[in-house]
């Protein structure tokens, strides 16, 4: 039977037109959140008197978002006990997410979160709407049909990724990855849910008429748009859009369409009622979508993309925000806890929900007005101010249980440091930390100019560093002089102090993962036995020459302009030409990327940089490269015509003008000693408009698809785009890093701190190209909003690591350097003293060849360590813990005790099988650090 035959086989039948109530509510996009707000208000007012009026209108989606919830008892907090009360009957449905995320440009923690919160809020009020609800996000992540699963929902309800939706809500024809709008999505791991899309948008069931004519030419173009897509005679209509006020009159609407229609019936449903009915009225010849939904079966113009690159600096302060929380915060919480701590449950949550509300598509995306995008930055630094407190707090309660008696040897003077490794795997790299070496506080007494007198006289010399087994560590001295500082004490008031002040970098080696290390500074006298804390033995420089650096694994060169060539000596491989900048005029807006027709991209190849060595330490080397560049300063008159008359960015005709600006990239390339990549920190002084700048990495690697990190996933991608692709940009979105490897002996990755967009040329040389700026001058999509602030004029940093490797950058180590790149350390000076943790030790470890380690908190209802992997690769894997504790067991992404431990487990180690590319979450109950006293 042909789709057309089986669809009239389904029509012939009695259909169902479920009309379910919603809006779609975007807290800030083209007004700033508080006008949004208010709007809101009204909104929900008028939702519930008329929930309580009429008993016809049954039941409204709250948008799939709990926030809604906390926005509107903020302001309305009397209204409380209704809003309950609608809740518990089941007229209003909420959950299941926190917010409605782009979930592309947040990480995969904060995606669980997001759910994880969701659920918690959702339950609180006695329903969970257990609908995997994406209506709106930019594009949908390959691993979201095994998260929904692991969440209990079976289902996906979706706009974009399989079928275009343009800009204006506007829904365009093309090929179709899925026949019908009902489709089987599976992710790499082989989840399957049933995926709905909106294949006429979120809104095609929207102010359905009263009047009878009106409704007659309604209904007769609704029934059939939805029957030209729809498998079954299950038709749905979705009944709002973005901030769209309730229609009231919506039963007396319904009661006009049955009269019409007799043979339709007409239900005002909800998505429980609807996927129920769908799911018994199916046949077995759905489509099966895989993996992510990016809409690549488009002509490429409309799919949202460079929404990763629209104001960068949003992207590295929520990369960096995240990171804080979920790669810092929580472990260190988790290992103060294990000594005794308190898990600040609460705090983190708060810190998180902080960050959240800056993860809307609209928000995160950077595609608002300029307001929306100034109030983001203050969440951000909120959220990141709690999360700091959250870290200093744990790391010192941490370093307070760590055994570091052994300094003893070296006098009462031995300053102990404790340095701390959050990331799943072993460390070893550069770290920094400021040490107060002596302190007067004000209680004592003294008068200040006597503190501050004896504090400069301090003799801070002669001093060395060690580790507790007495091994001296090279470490460089800054001397930051006398320093006012104060305490915070529990029971007390505010003590403030003078100190004298020095910051020690040092190579931190061998620190185990999820573990600490303990280090002092101390005098370089002889002790008891005869032995000696001395000056640790000269390392052979970095700096192989005037423009060169190496260490055992790499060589890097530097050439006039300014490129590098990298030798991986590992692999024998050469890479050359490497860190070109390119520069390309931008007449499109924060959504899309649109270059002027017919313009050629300006690059730094063969520009004359100047070059200077800049650092020659033991831990670190490195060379500054500094470029002079002249650039076009904006696009010319014909572009302001153009946005004023709302002109669809493909079809402009723009050009840059022929007046430049300098622009001055100011690069710093460093190596350090134990390094697996090379660093970048490429600083750009923006004074130009209406451009891109990318930094080129040529890879001289043919292979037509490439690796990119995505959301718990190591997405595998085309780099020739599909037949219909008509942009002349593919970029695309990545997490921590993009790979172009050949598979088996040869692979280039490079890692980002919180650059989302890249493209993989096909140029003929296999070149990554990561955007590190995008300056544009509009909102776009369905009007004209200026978008000044968008211009991101101004000095910008960027940061990159170059990391070669043998040809699976899984199993060789290059991925898990990529993702401690993202990672800070985190360091605490300390007492000399015992404690119940040894001077180096770890909260677990594990093994698992091509396993990631993802997560390490302490789960909220249980009280148990929760920690988190997941396989990077499409086949199997074993994974083998090995804790000290009373049991394990096997849990999901809302935390809930699956299964005991599995039969693999044996004494302290917990084995576990993995399947293709699983998410896995360990419940620990009892868990103890390893080498803990």
């Amino acid at each position: 039977m042909s789709d057309q035959e089986r669809r009239e086989s389904f029509w012939s039948k009695k259909r169902t037109a479920h009309i379910i109530s919603h809006t779609h509510w975007d807290r800030e996009w083209y007004l700033p959140y508080e006008k949004h707000h208010v709007r809101l208000i009204r909104l929900m007012d008028t939702l519930m008197d008329t929930l309580e009026r009429e008993e016809e209108y049954r039941s409204f989606f709250l948008d799939g978002q709990t926030i809604i919830l906390e926005d509107y008892l903020q302001v309305r907090p009397e209204r409380r006990e209704r809003l309950e009360k609608l809740i518990r009957e089941g007229r209003i449905h909420i959950g299941p997410w926190y917010i409605l995320q782009d979930a592309f440009l947040t990480s995969g923690e904060a995606n669980l979160r997001n759910l994880l919160i969701g659920h918690r809020d959702a339950a609180r009020y006695g329903t969970i709407s257990k609908v995997g609800y994406f209506p709106d996000t930019f594009g949908n992540i390959g691993q979201a049909p095994q998260i929904m699963k692991q969440a209990g929902i079976d289902n996906a309800v979706f706009g974009r990724g399989v079928k275009p939706t343009g800009f204006n809500n506007t829904v365009a024809d093309s090929e179709y990855e899925s026949s019908f709008s009902e489709l089987i999505w599976e992710g790499p791991d082989g989840s399957r849910v049933l995926g709905i899309l909106f294949a006429n948008w979120y809104s095609n069931g929207n102010e359905v008429p009263v009047d009878a004519a009106e409704a007659k030419a309604y209904w007769d173009r609704k029934l059939a748009d939805a029957e030209r897509y729809a498998s079954t005679g299950q038709l749905l209509y979705m009944n709002g859009c973005d901030h769209q006020p309730i229609q009231t009159d919506l039963p007396e609407a319904i009661r006009v369409a049955r009269e019409l229609y007799p043979d339709t019936e007409f239900v005002h449903s909800s998505f429980g009622e609807y996927l129920e009915s769908v799911r018994k009225s199916l046949g077995d010849n759905l489509s099966v979508v895989k993996g992510e939904l990016r809409s690549q079966r488009t002509d490429g113009w409309s799919t949202l993309v460079n929404t990763a690159s629209a104001r960068v600096y949003l992207k590295q302060m929520n990369q960096l925000g995240q990171a804080l929380l979920e790669r810092v915060a929580e472990p260190l919480a988790a290992i103060a806890h294990v000594v005794g701590e308190a898990y600040p449950h609460h705090l983190l949550t708060y810190a998180w929900k902080t960050l959240m509300q800056n993860h809307p598509h609209d928000s995160i995306c950077g595609c608002s007005v300029d307001e929306v995008h100034r109030e983001m930055v203050t969440r951000f630094e909120k959220s990141k101010h709690v999360a700091e407190a959250i870290i200093d707090d744990s790391k010192r309660a941490a370093a307070d249980a760590v055994d570091t008696s052994a300094f003893a040897r070296y006098g009462a003077d031995a300053l102990p440091v404790v340095a701390f490794n959050t990331t799943g795997w072993p460390r070893t790299g550069t770290v920094e930390i400021e040490l107060d070496v002596e302190r007067i506080y004000y209680r004592d007494g003294v008068p200040p100019e006597e503190m501050q007198r004896r504090m400069k006289a301090l003799d801070i010399g002669g001093r060395v560093l060690v580790d507790a087994e007495g091994l001296a560590v090279a470490c460089q001295a800054e001397d930051l002089g006398l320093q006012f500082g104060y305490d915070l004490p529990d029971d007390k008031f505010r003590q403030p102090y003078w100190t004298r002040r020095v910051k020690l970098t040092f190579e931190a080696t061998d620190v185990p993962a999820l573990g600490w290390k303990a280090y002092a500074w101390v005098k370089a006298v002889a002790v008891a036995g005869g032995e000696a804390a001395g000056e640790a033995g000269a390392a052979p420089s970095l700096v192989s020459g005037e423009r060169s650096l190496e260490n055992d694994r790499l060589r890097v060169e530097v050439a006039d302009d300014g490129t590098l060539a990298v030798t991986d000596k590992q692999t024998g491989r050469a890479y050359r030409d490497l860190l070109v900048y390119e520069d390309t005029g931008d007449i499109g807006n924060e959504y899309m990327y649109r270059q002027p027709d017919g313009e050629t991209a300006l690059t730094t190849r063969g520009l004359a940089a100047d070059i200077r060595i800049v650092e020659d330490e033991a831990h670190r080397g490195a060379i500054e490269i500094v470029h002079r560049w002249a650039v076009p300063a904006s696009a010319d008159a014909l572009f302001e015509e153009e946005k004023r008359e709302a002109v669809y960015f493909p079809e402009r005709k723009a050009q840059r003008v022929a007046e430049t600006v300098p622009t001055e990239i100011r690069t710093v390339v460093s190596l350090e000693r134990a390094g697996r990549g090379v660093g970048i920190r490429a600083t750009i002084d923006n004074r130009a408009k209406d451009h891109r700048v990318r930094a080129l990495f040529p890879s001289d690697i043919q292979a037509k698809t490439h690796l990119a990190d995505a959301i718990f996933e190591i997405a595998r991608r085309d780099t020739e785009p599909a037949a219909e692709w008509r942009n002349p940009s593919n970029a695309q979105h990545q997490q921590a890093f993009v790979d172009v490897a050949d598979g088996e002996a040869f692979g280039l990755t490079v890692a980002n701190l919180g650059l989302n967009e890249y493209e993989v040329l096909r140029d003929g040389r296999g070149t990554i190209a990561v955007t590190l700026l995008r300056s544009v001058a509009e909102l776009g999509d369905w009007g004209v909003f200026p978008t000044p602030e968008a211009q991101c004029l101004g000095v910008h940093t960027a940061e990159l690591l170059l990391v070669p490797h043998g040809g699976d950058g899984a199993t060789d180590g290059a991925y898990a350097a990529s993702y401690q790149f993202q990672t800070p350390w985190a360091l605490a000076q300390t007492r000399v003293h015992e404690g119940k943790l040894a001077a180096s030790g770890q909260l677990l470890s594990w093994e698992g060849e091509g396993v990631a380690f993802s997560s390490a908190a302490i789960g909220e209802e249980s009280g148990d360590l929760m920690v988190r992997w997941f396989n990077m690769r499409p086949e199997a894997a074993e994974l083998r813990i090995a804790a000290t504790a009373a049991s394990f067991y096997e849990s999901d992404v809302l935390e809930r005790r699956v299964t005991d431990a599995a039969a693999g487990s044996s004494g302290d180690a917990f084995i576990r099988k993995l399947g293709a590319c699983e998410i896995f979450t360990l419940g620990i109950r009892g868990a103890a650090p390893k080498s803990a006293k």
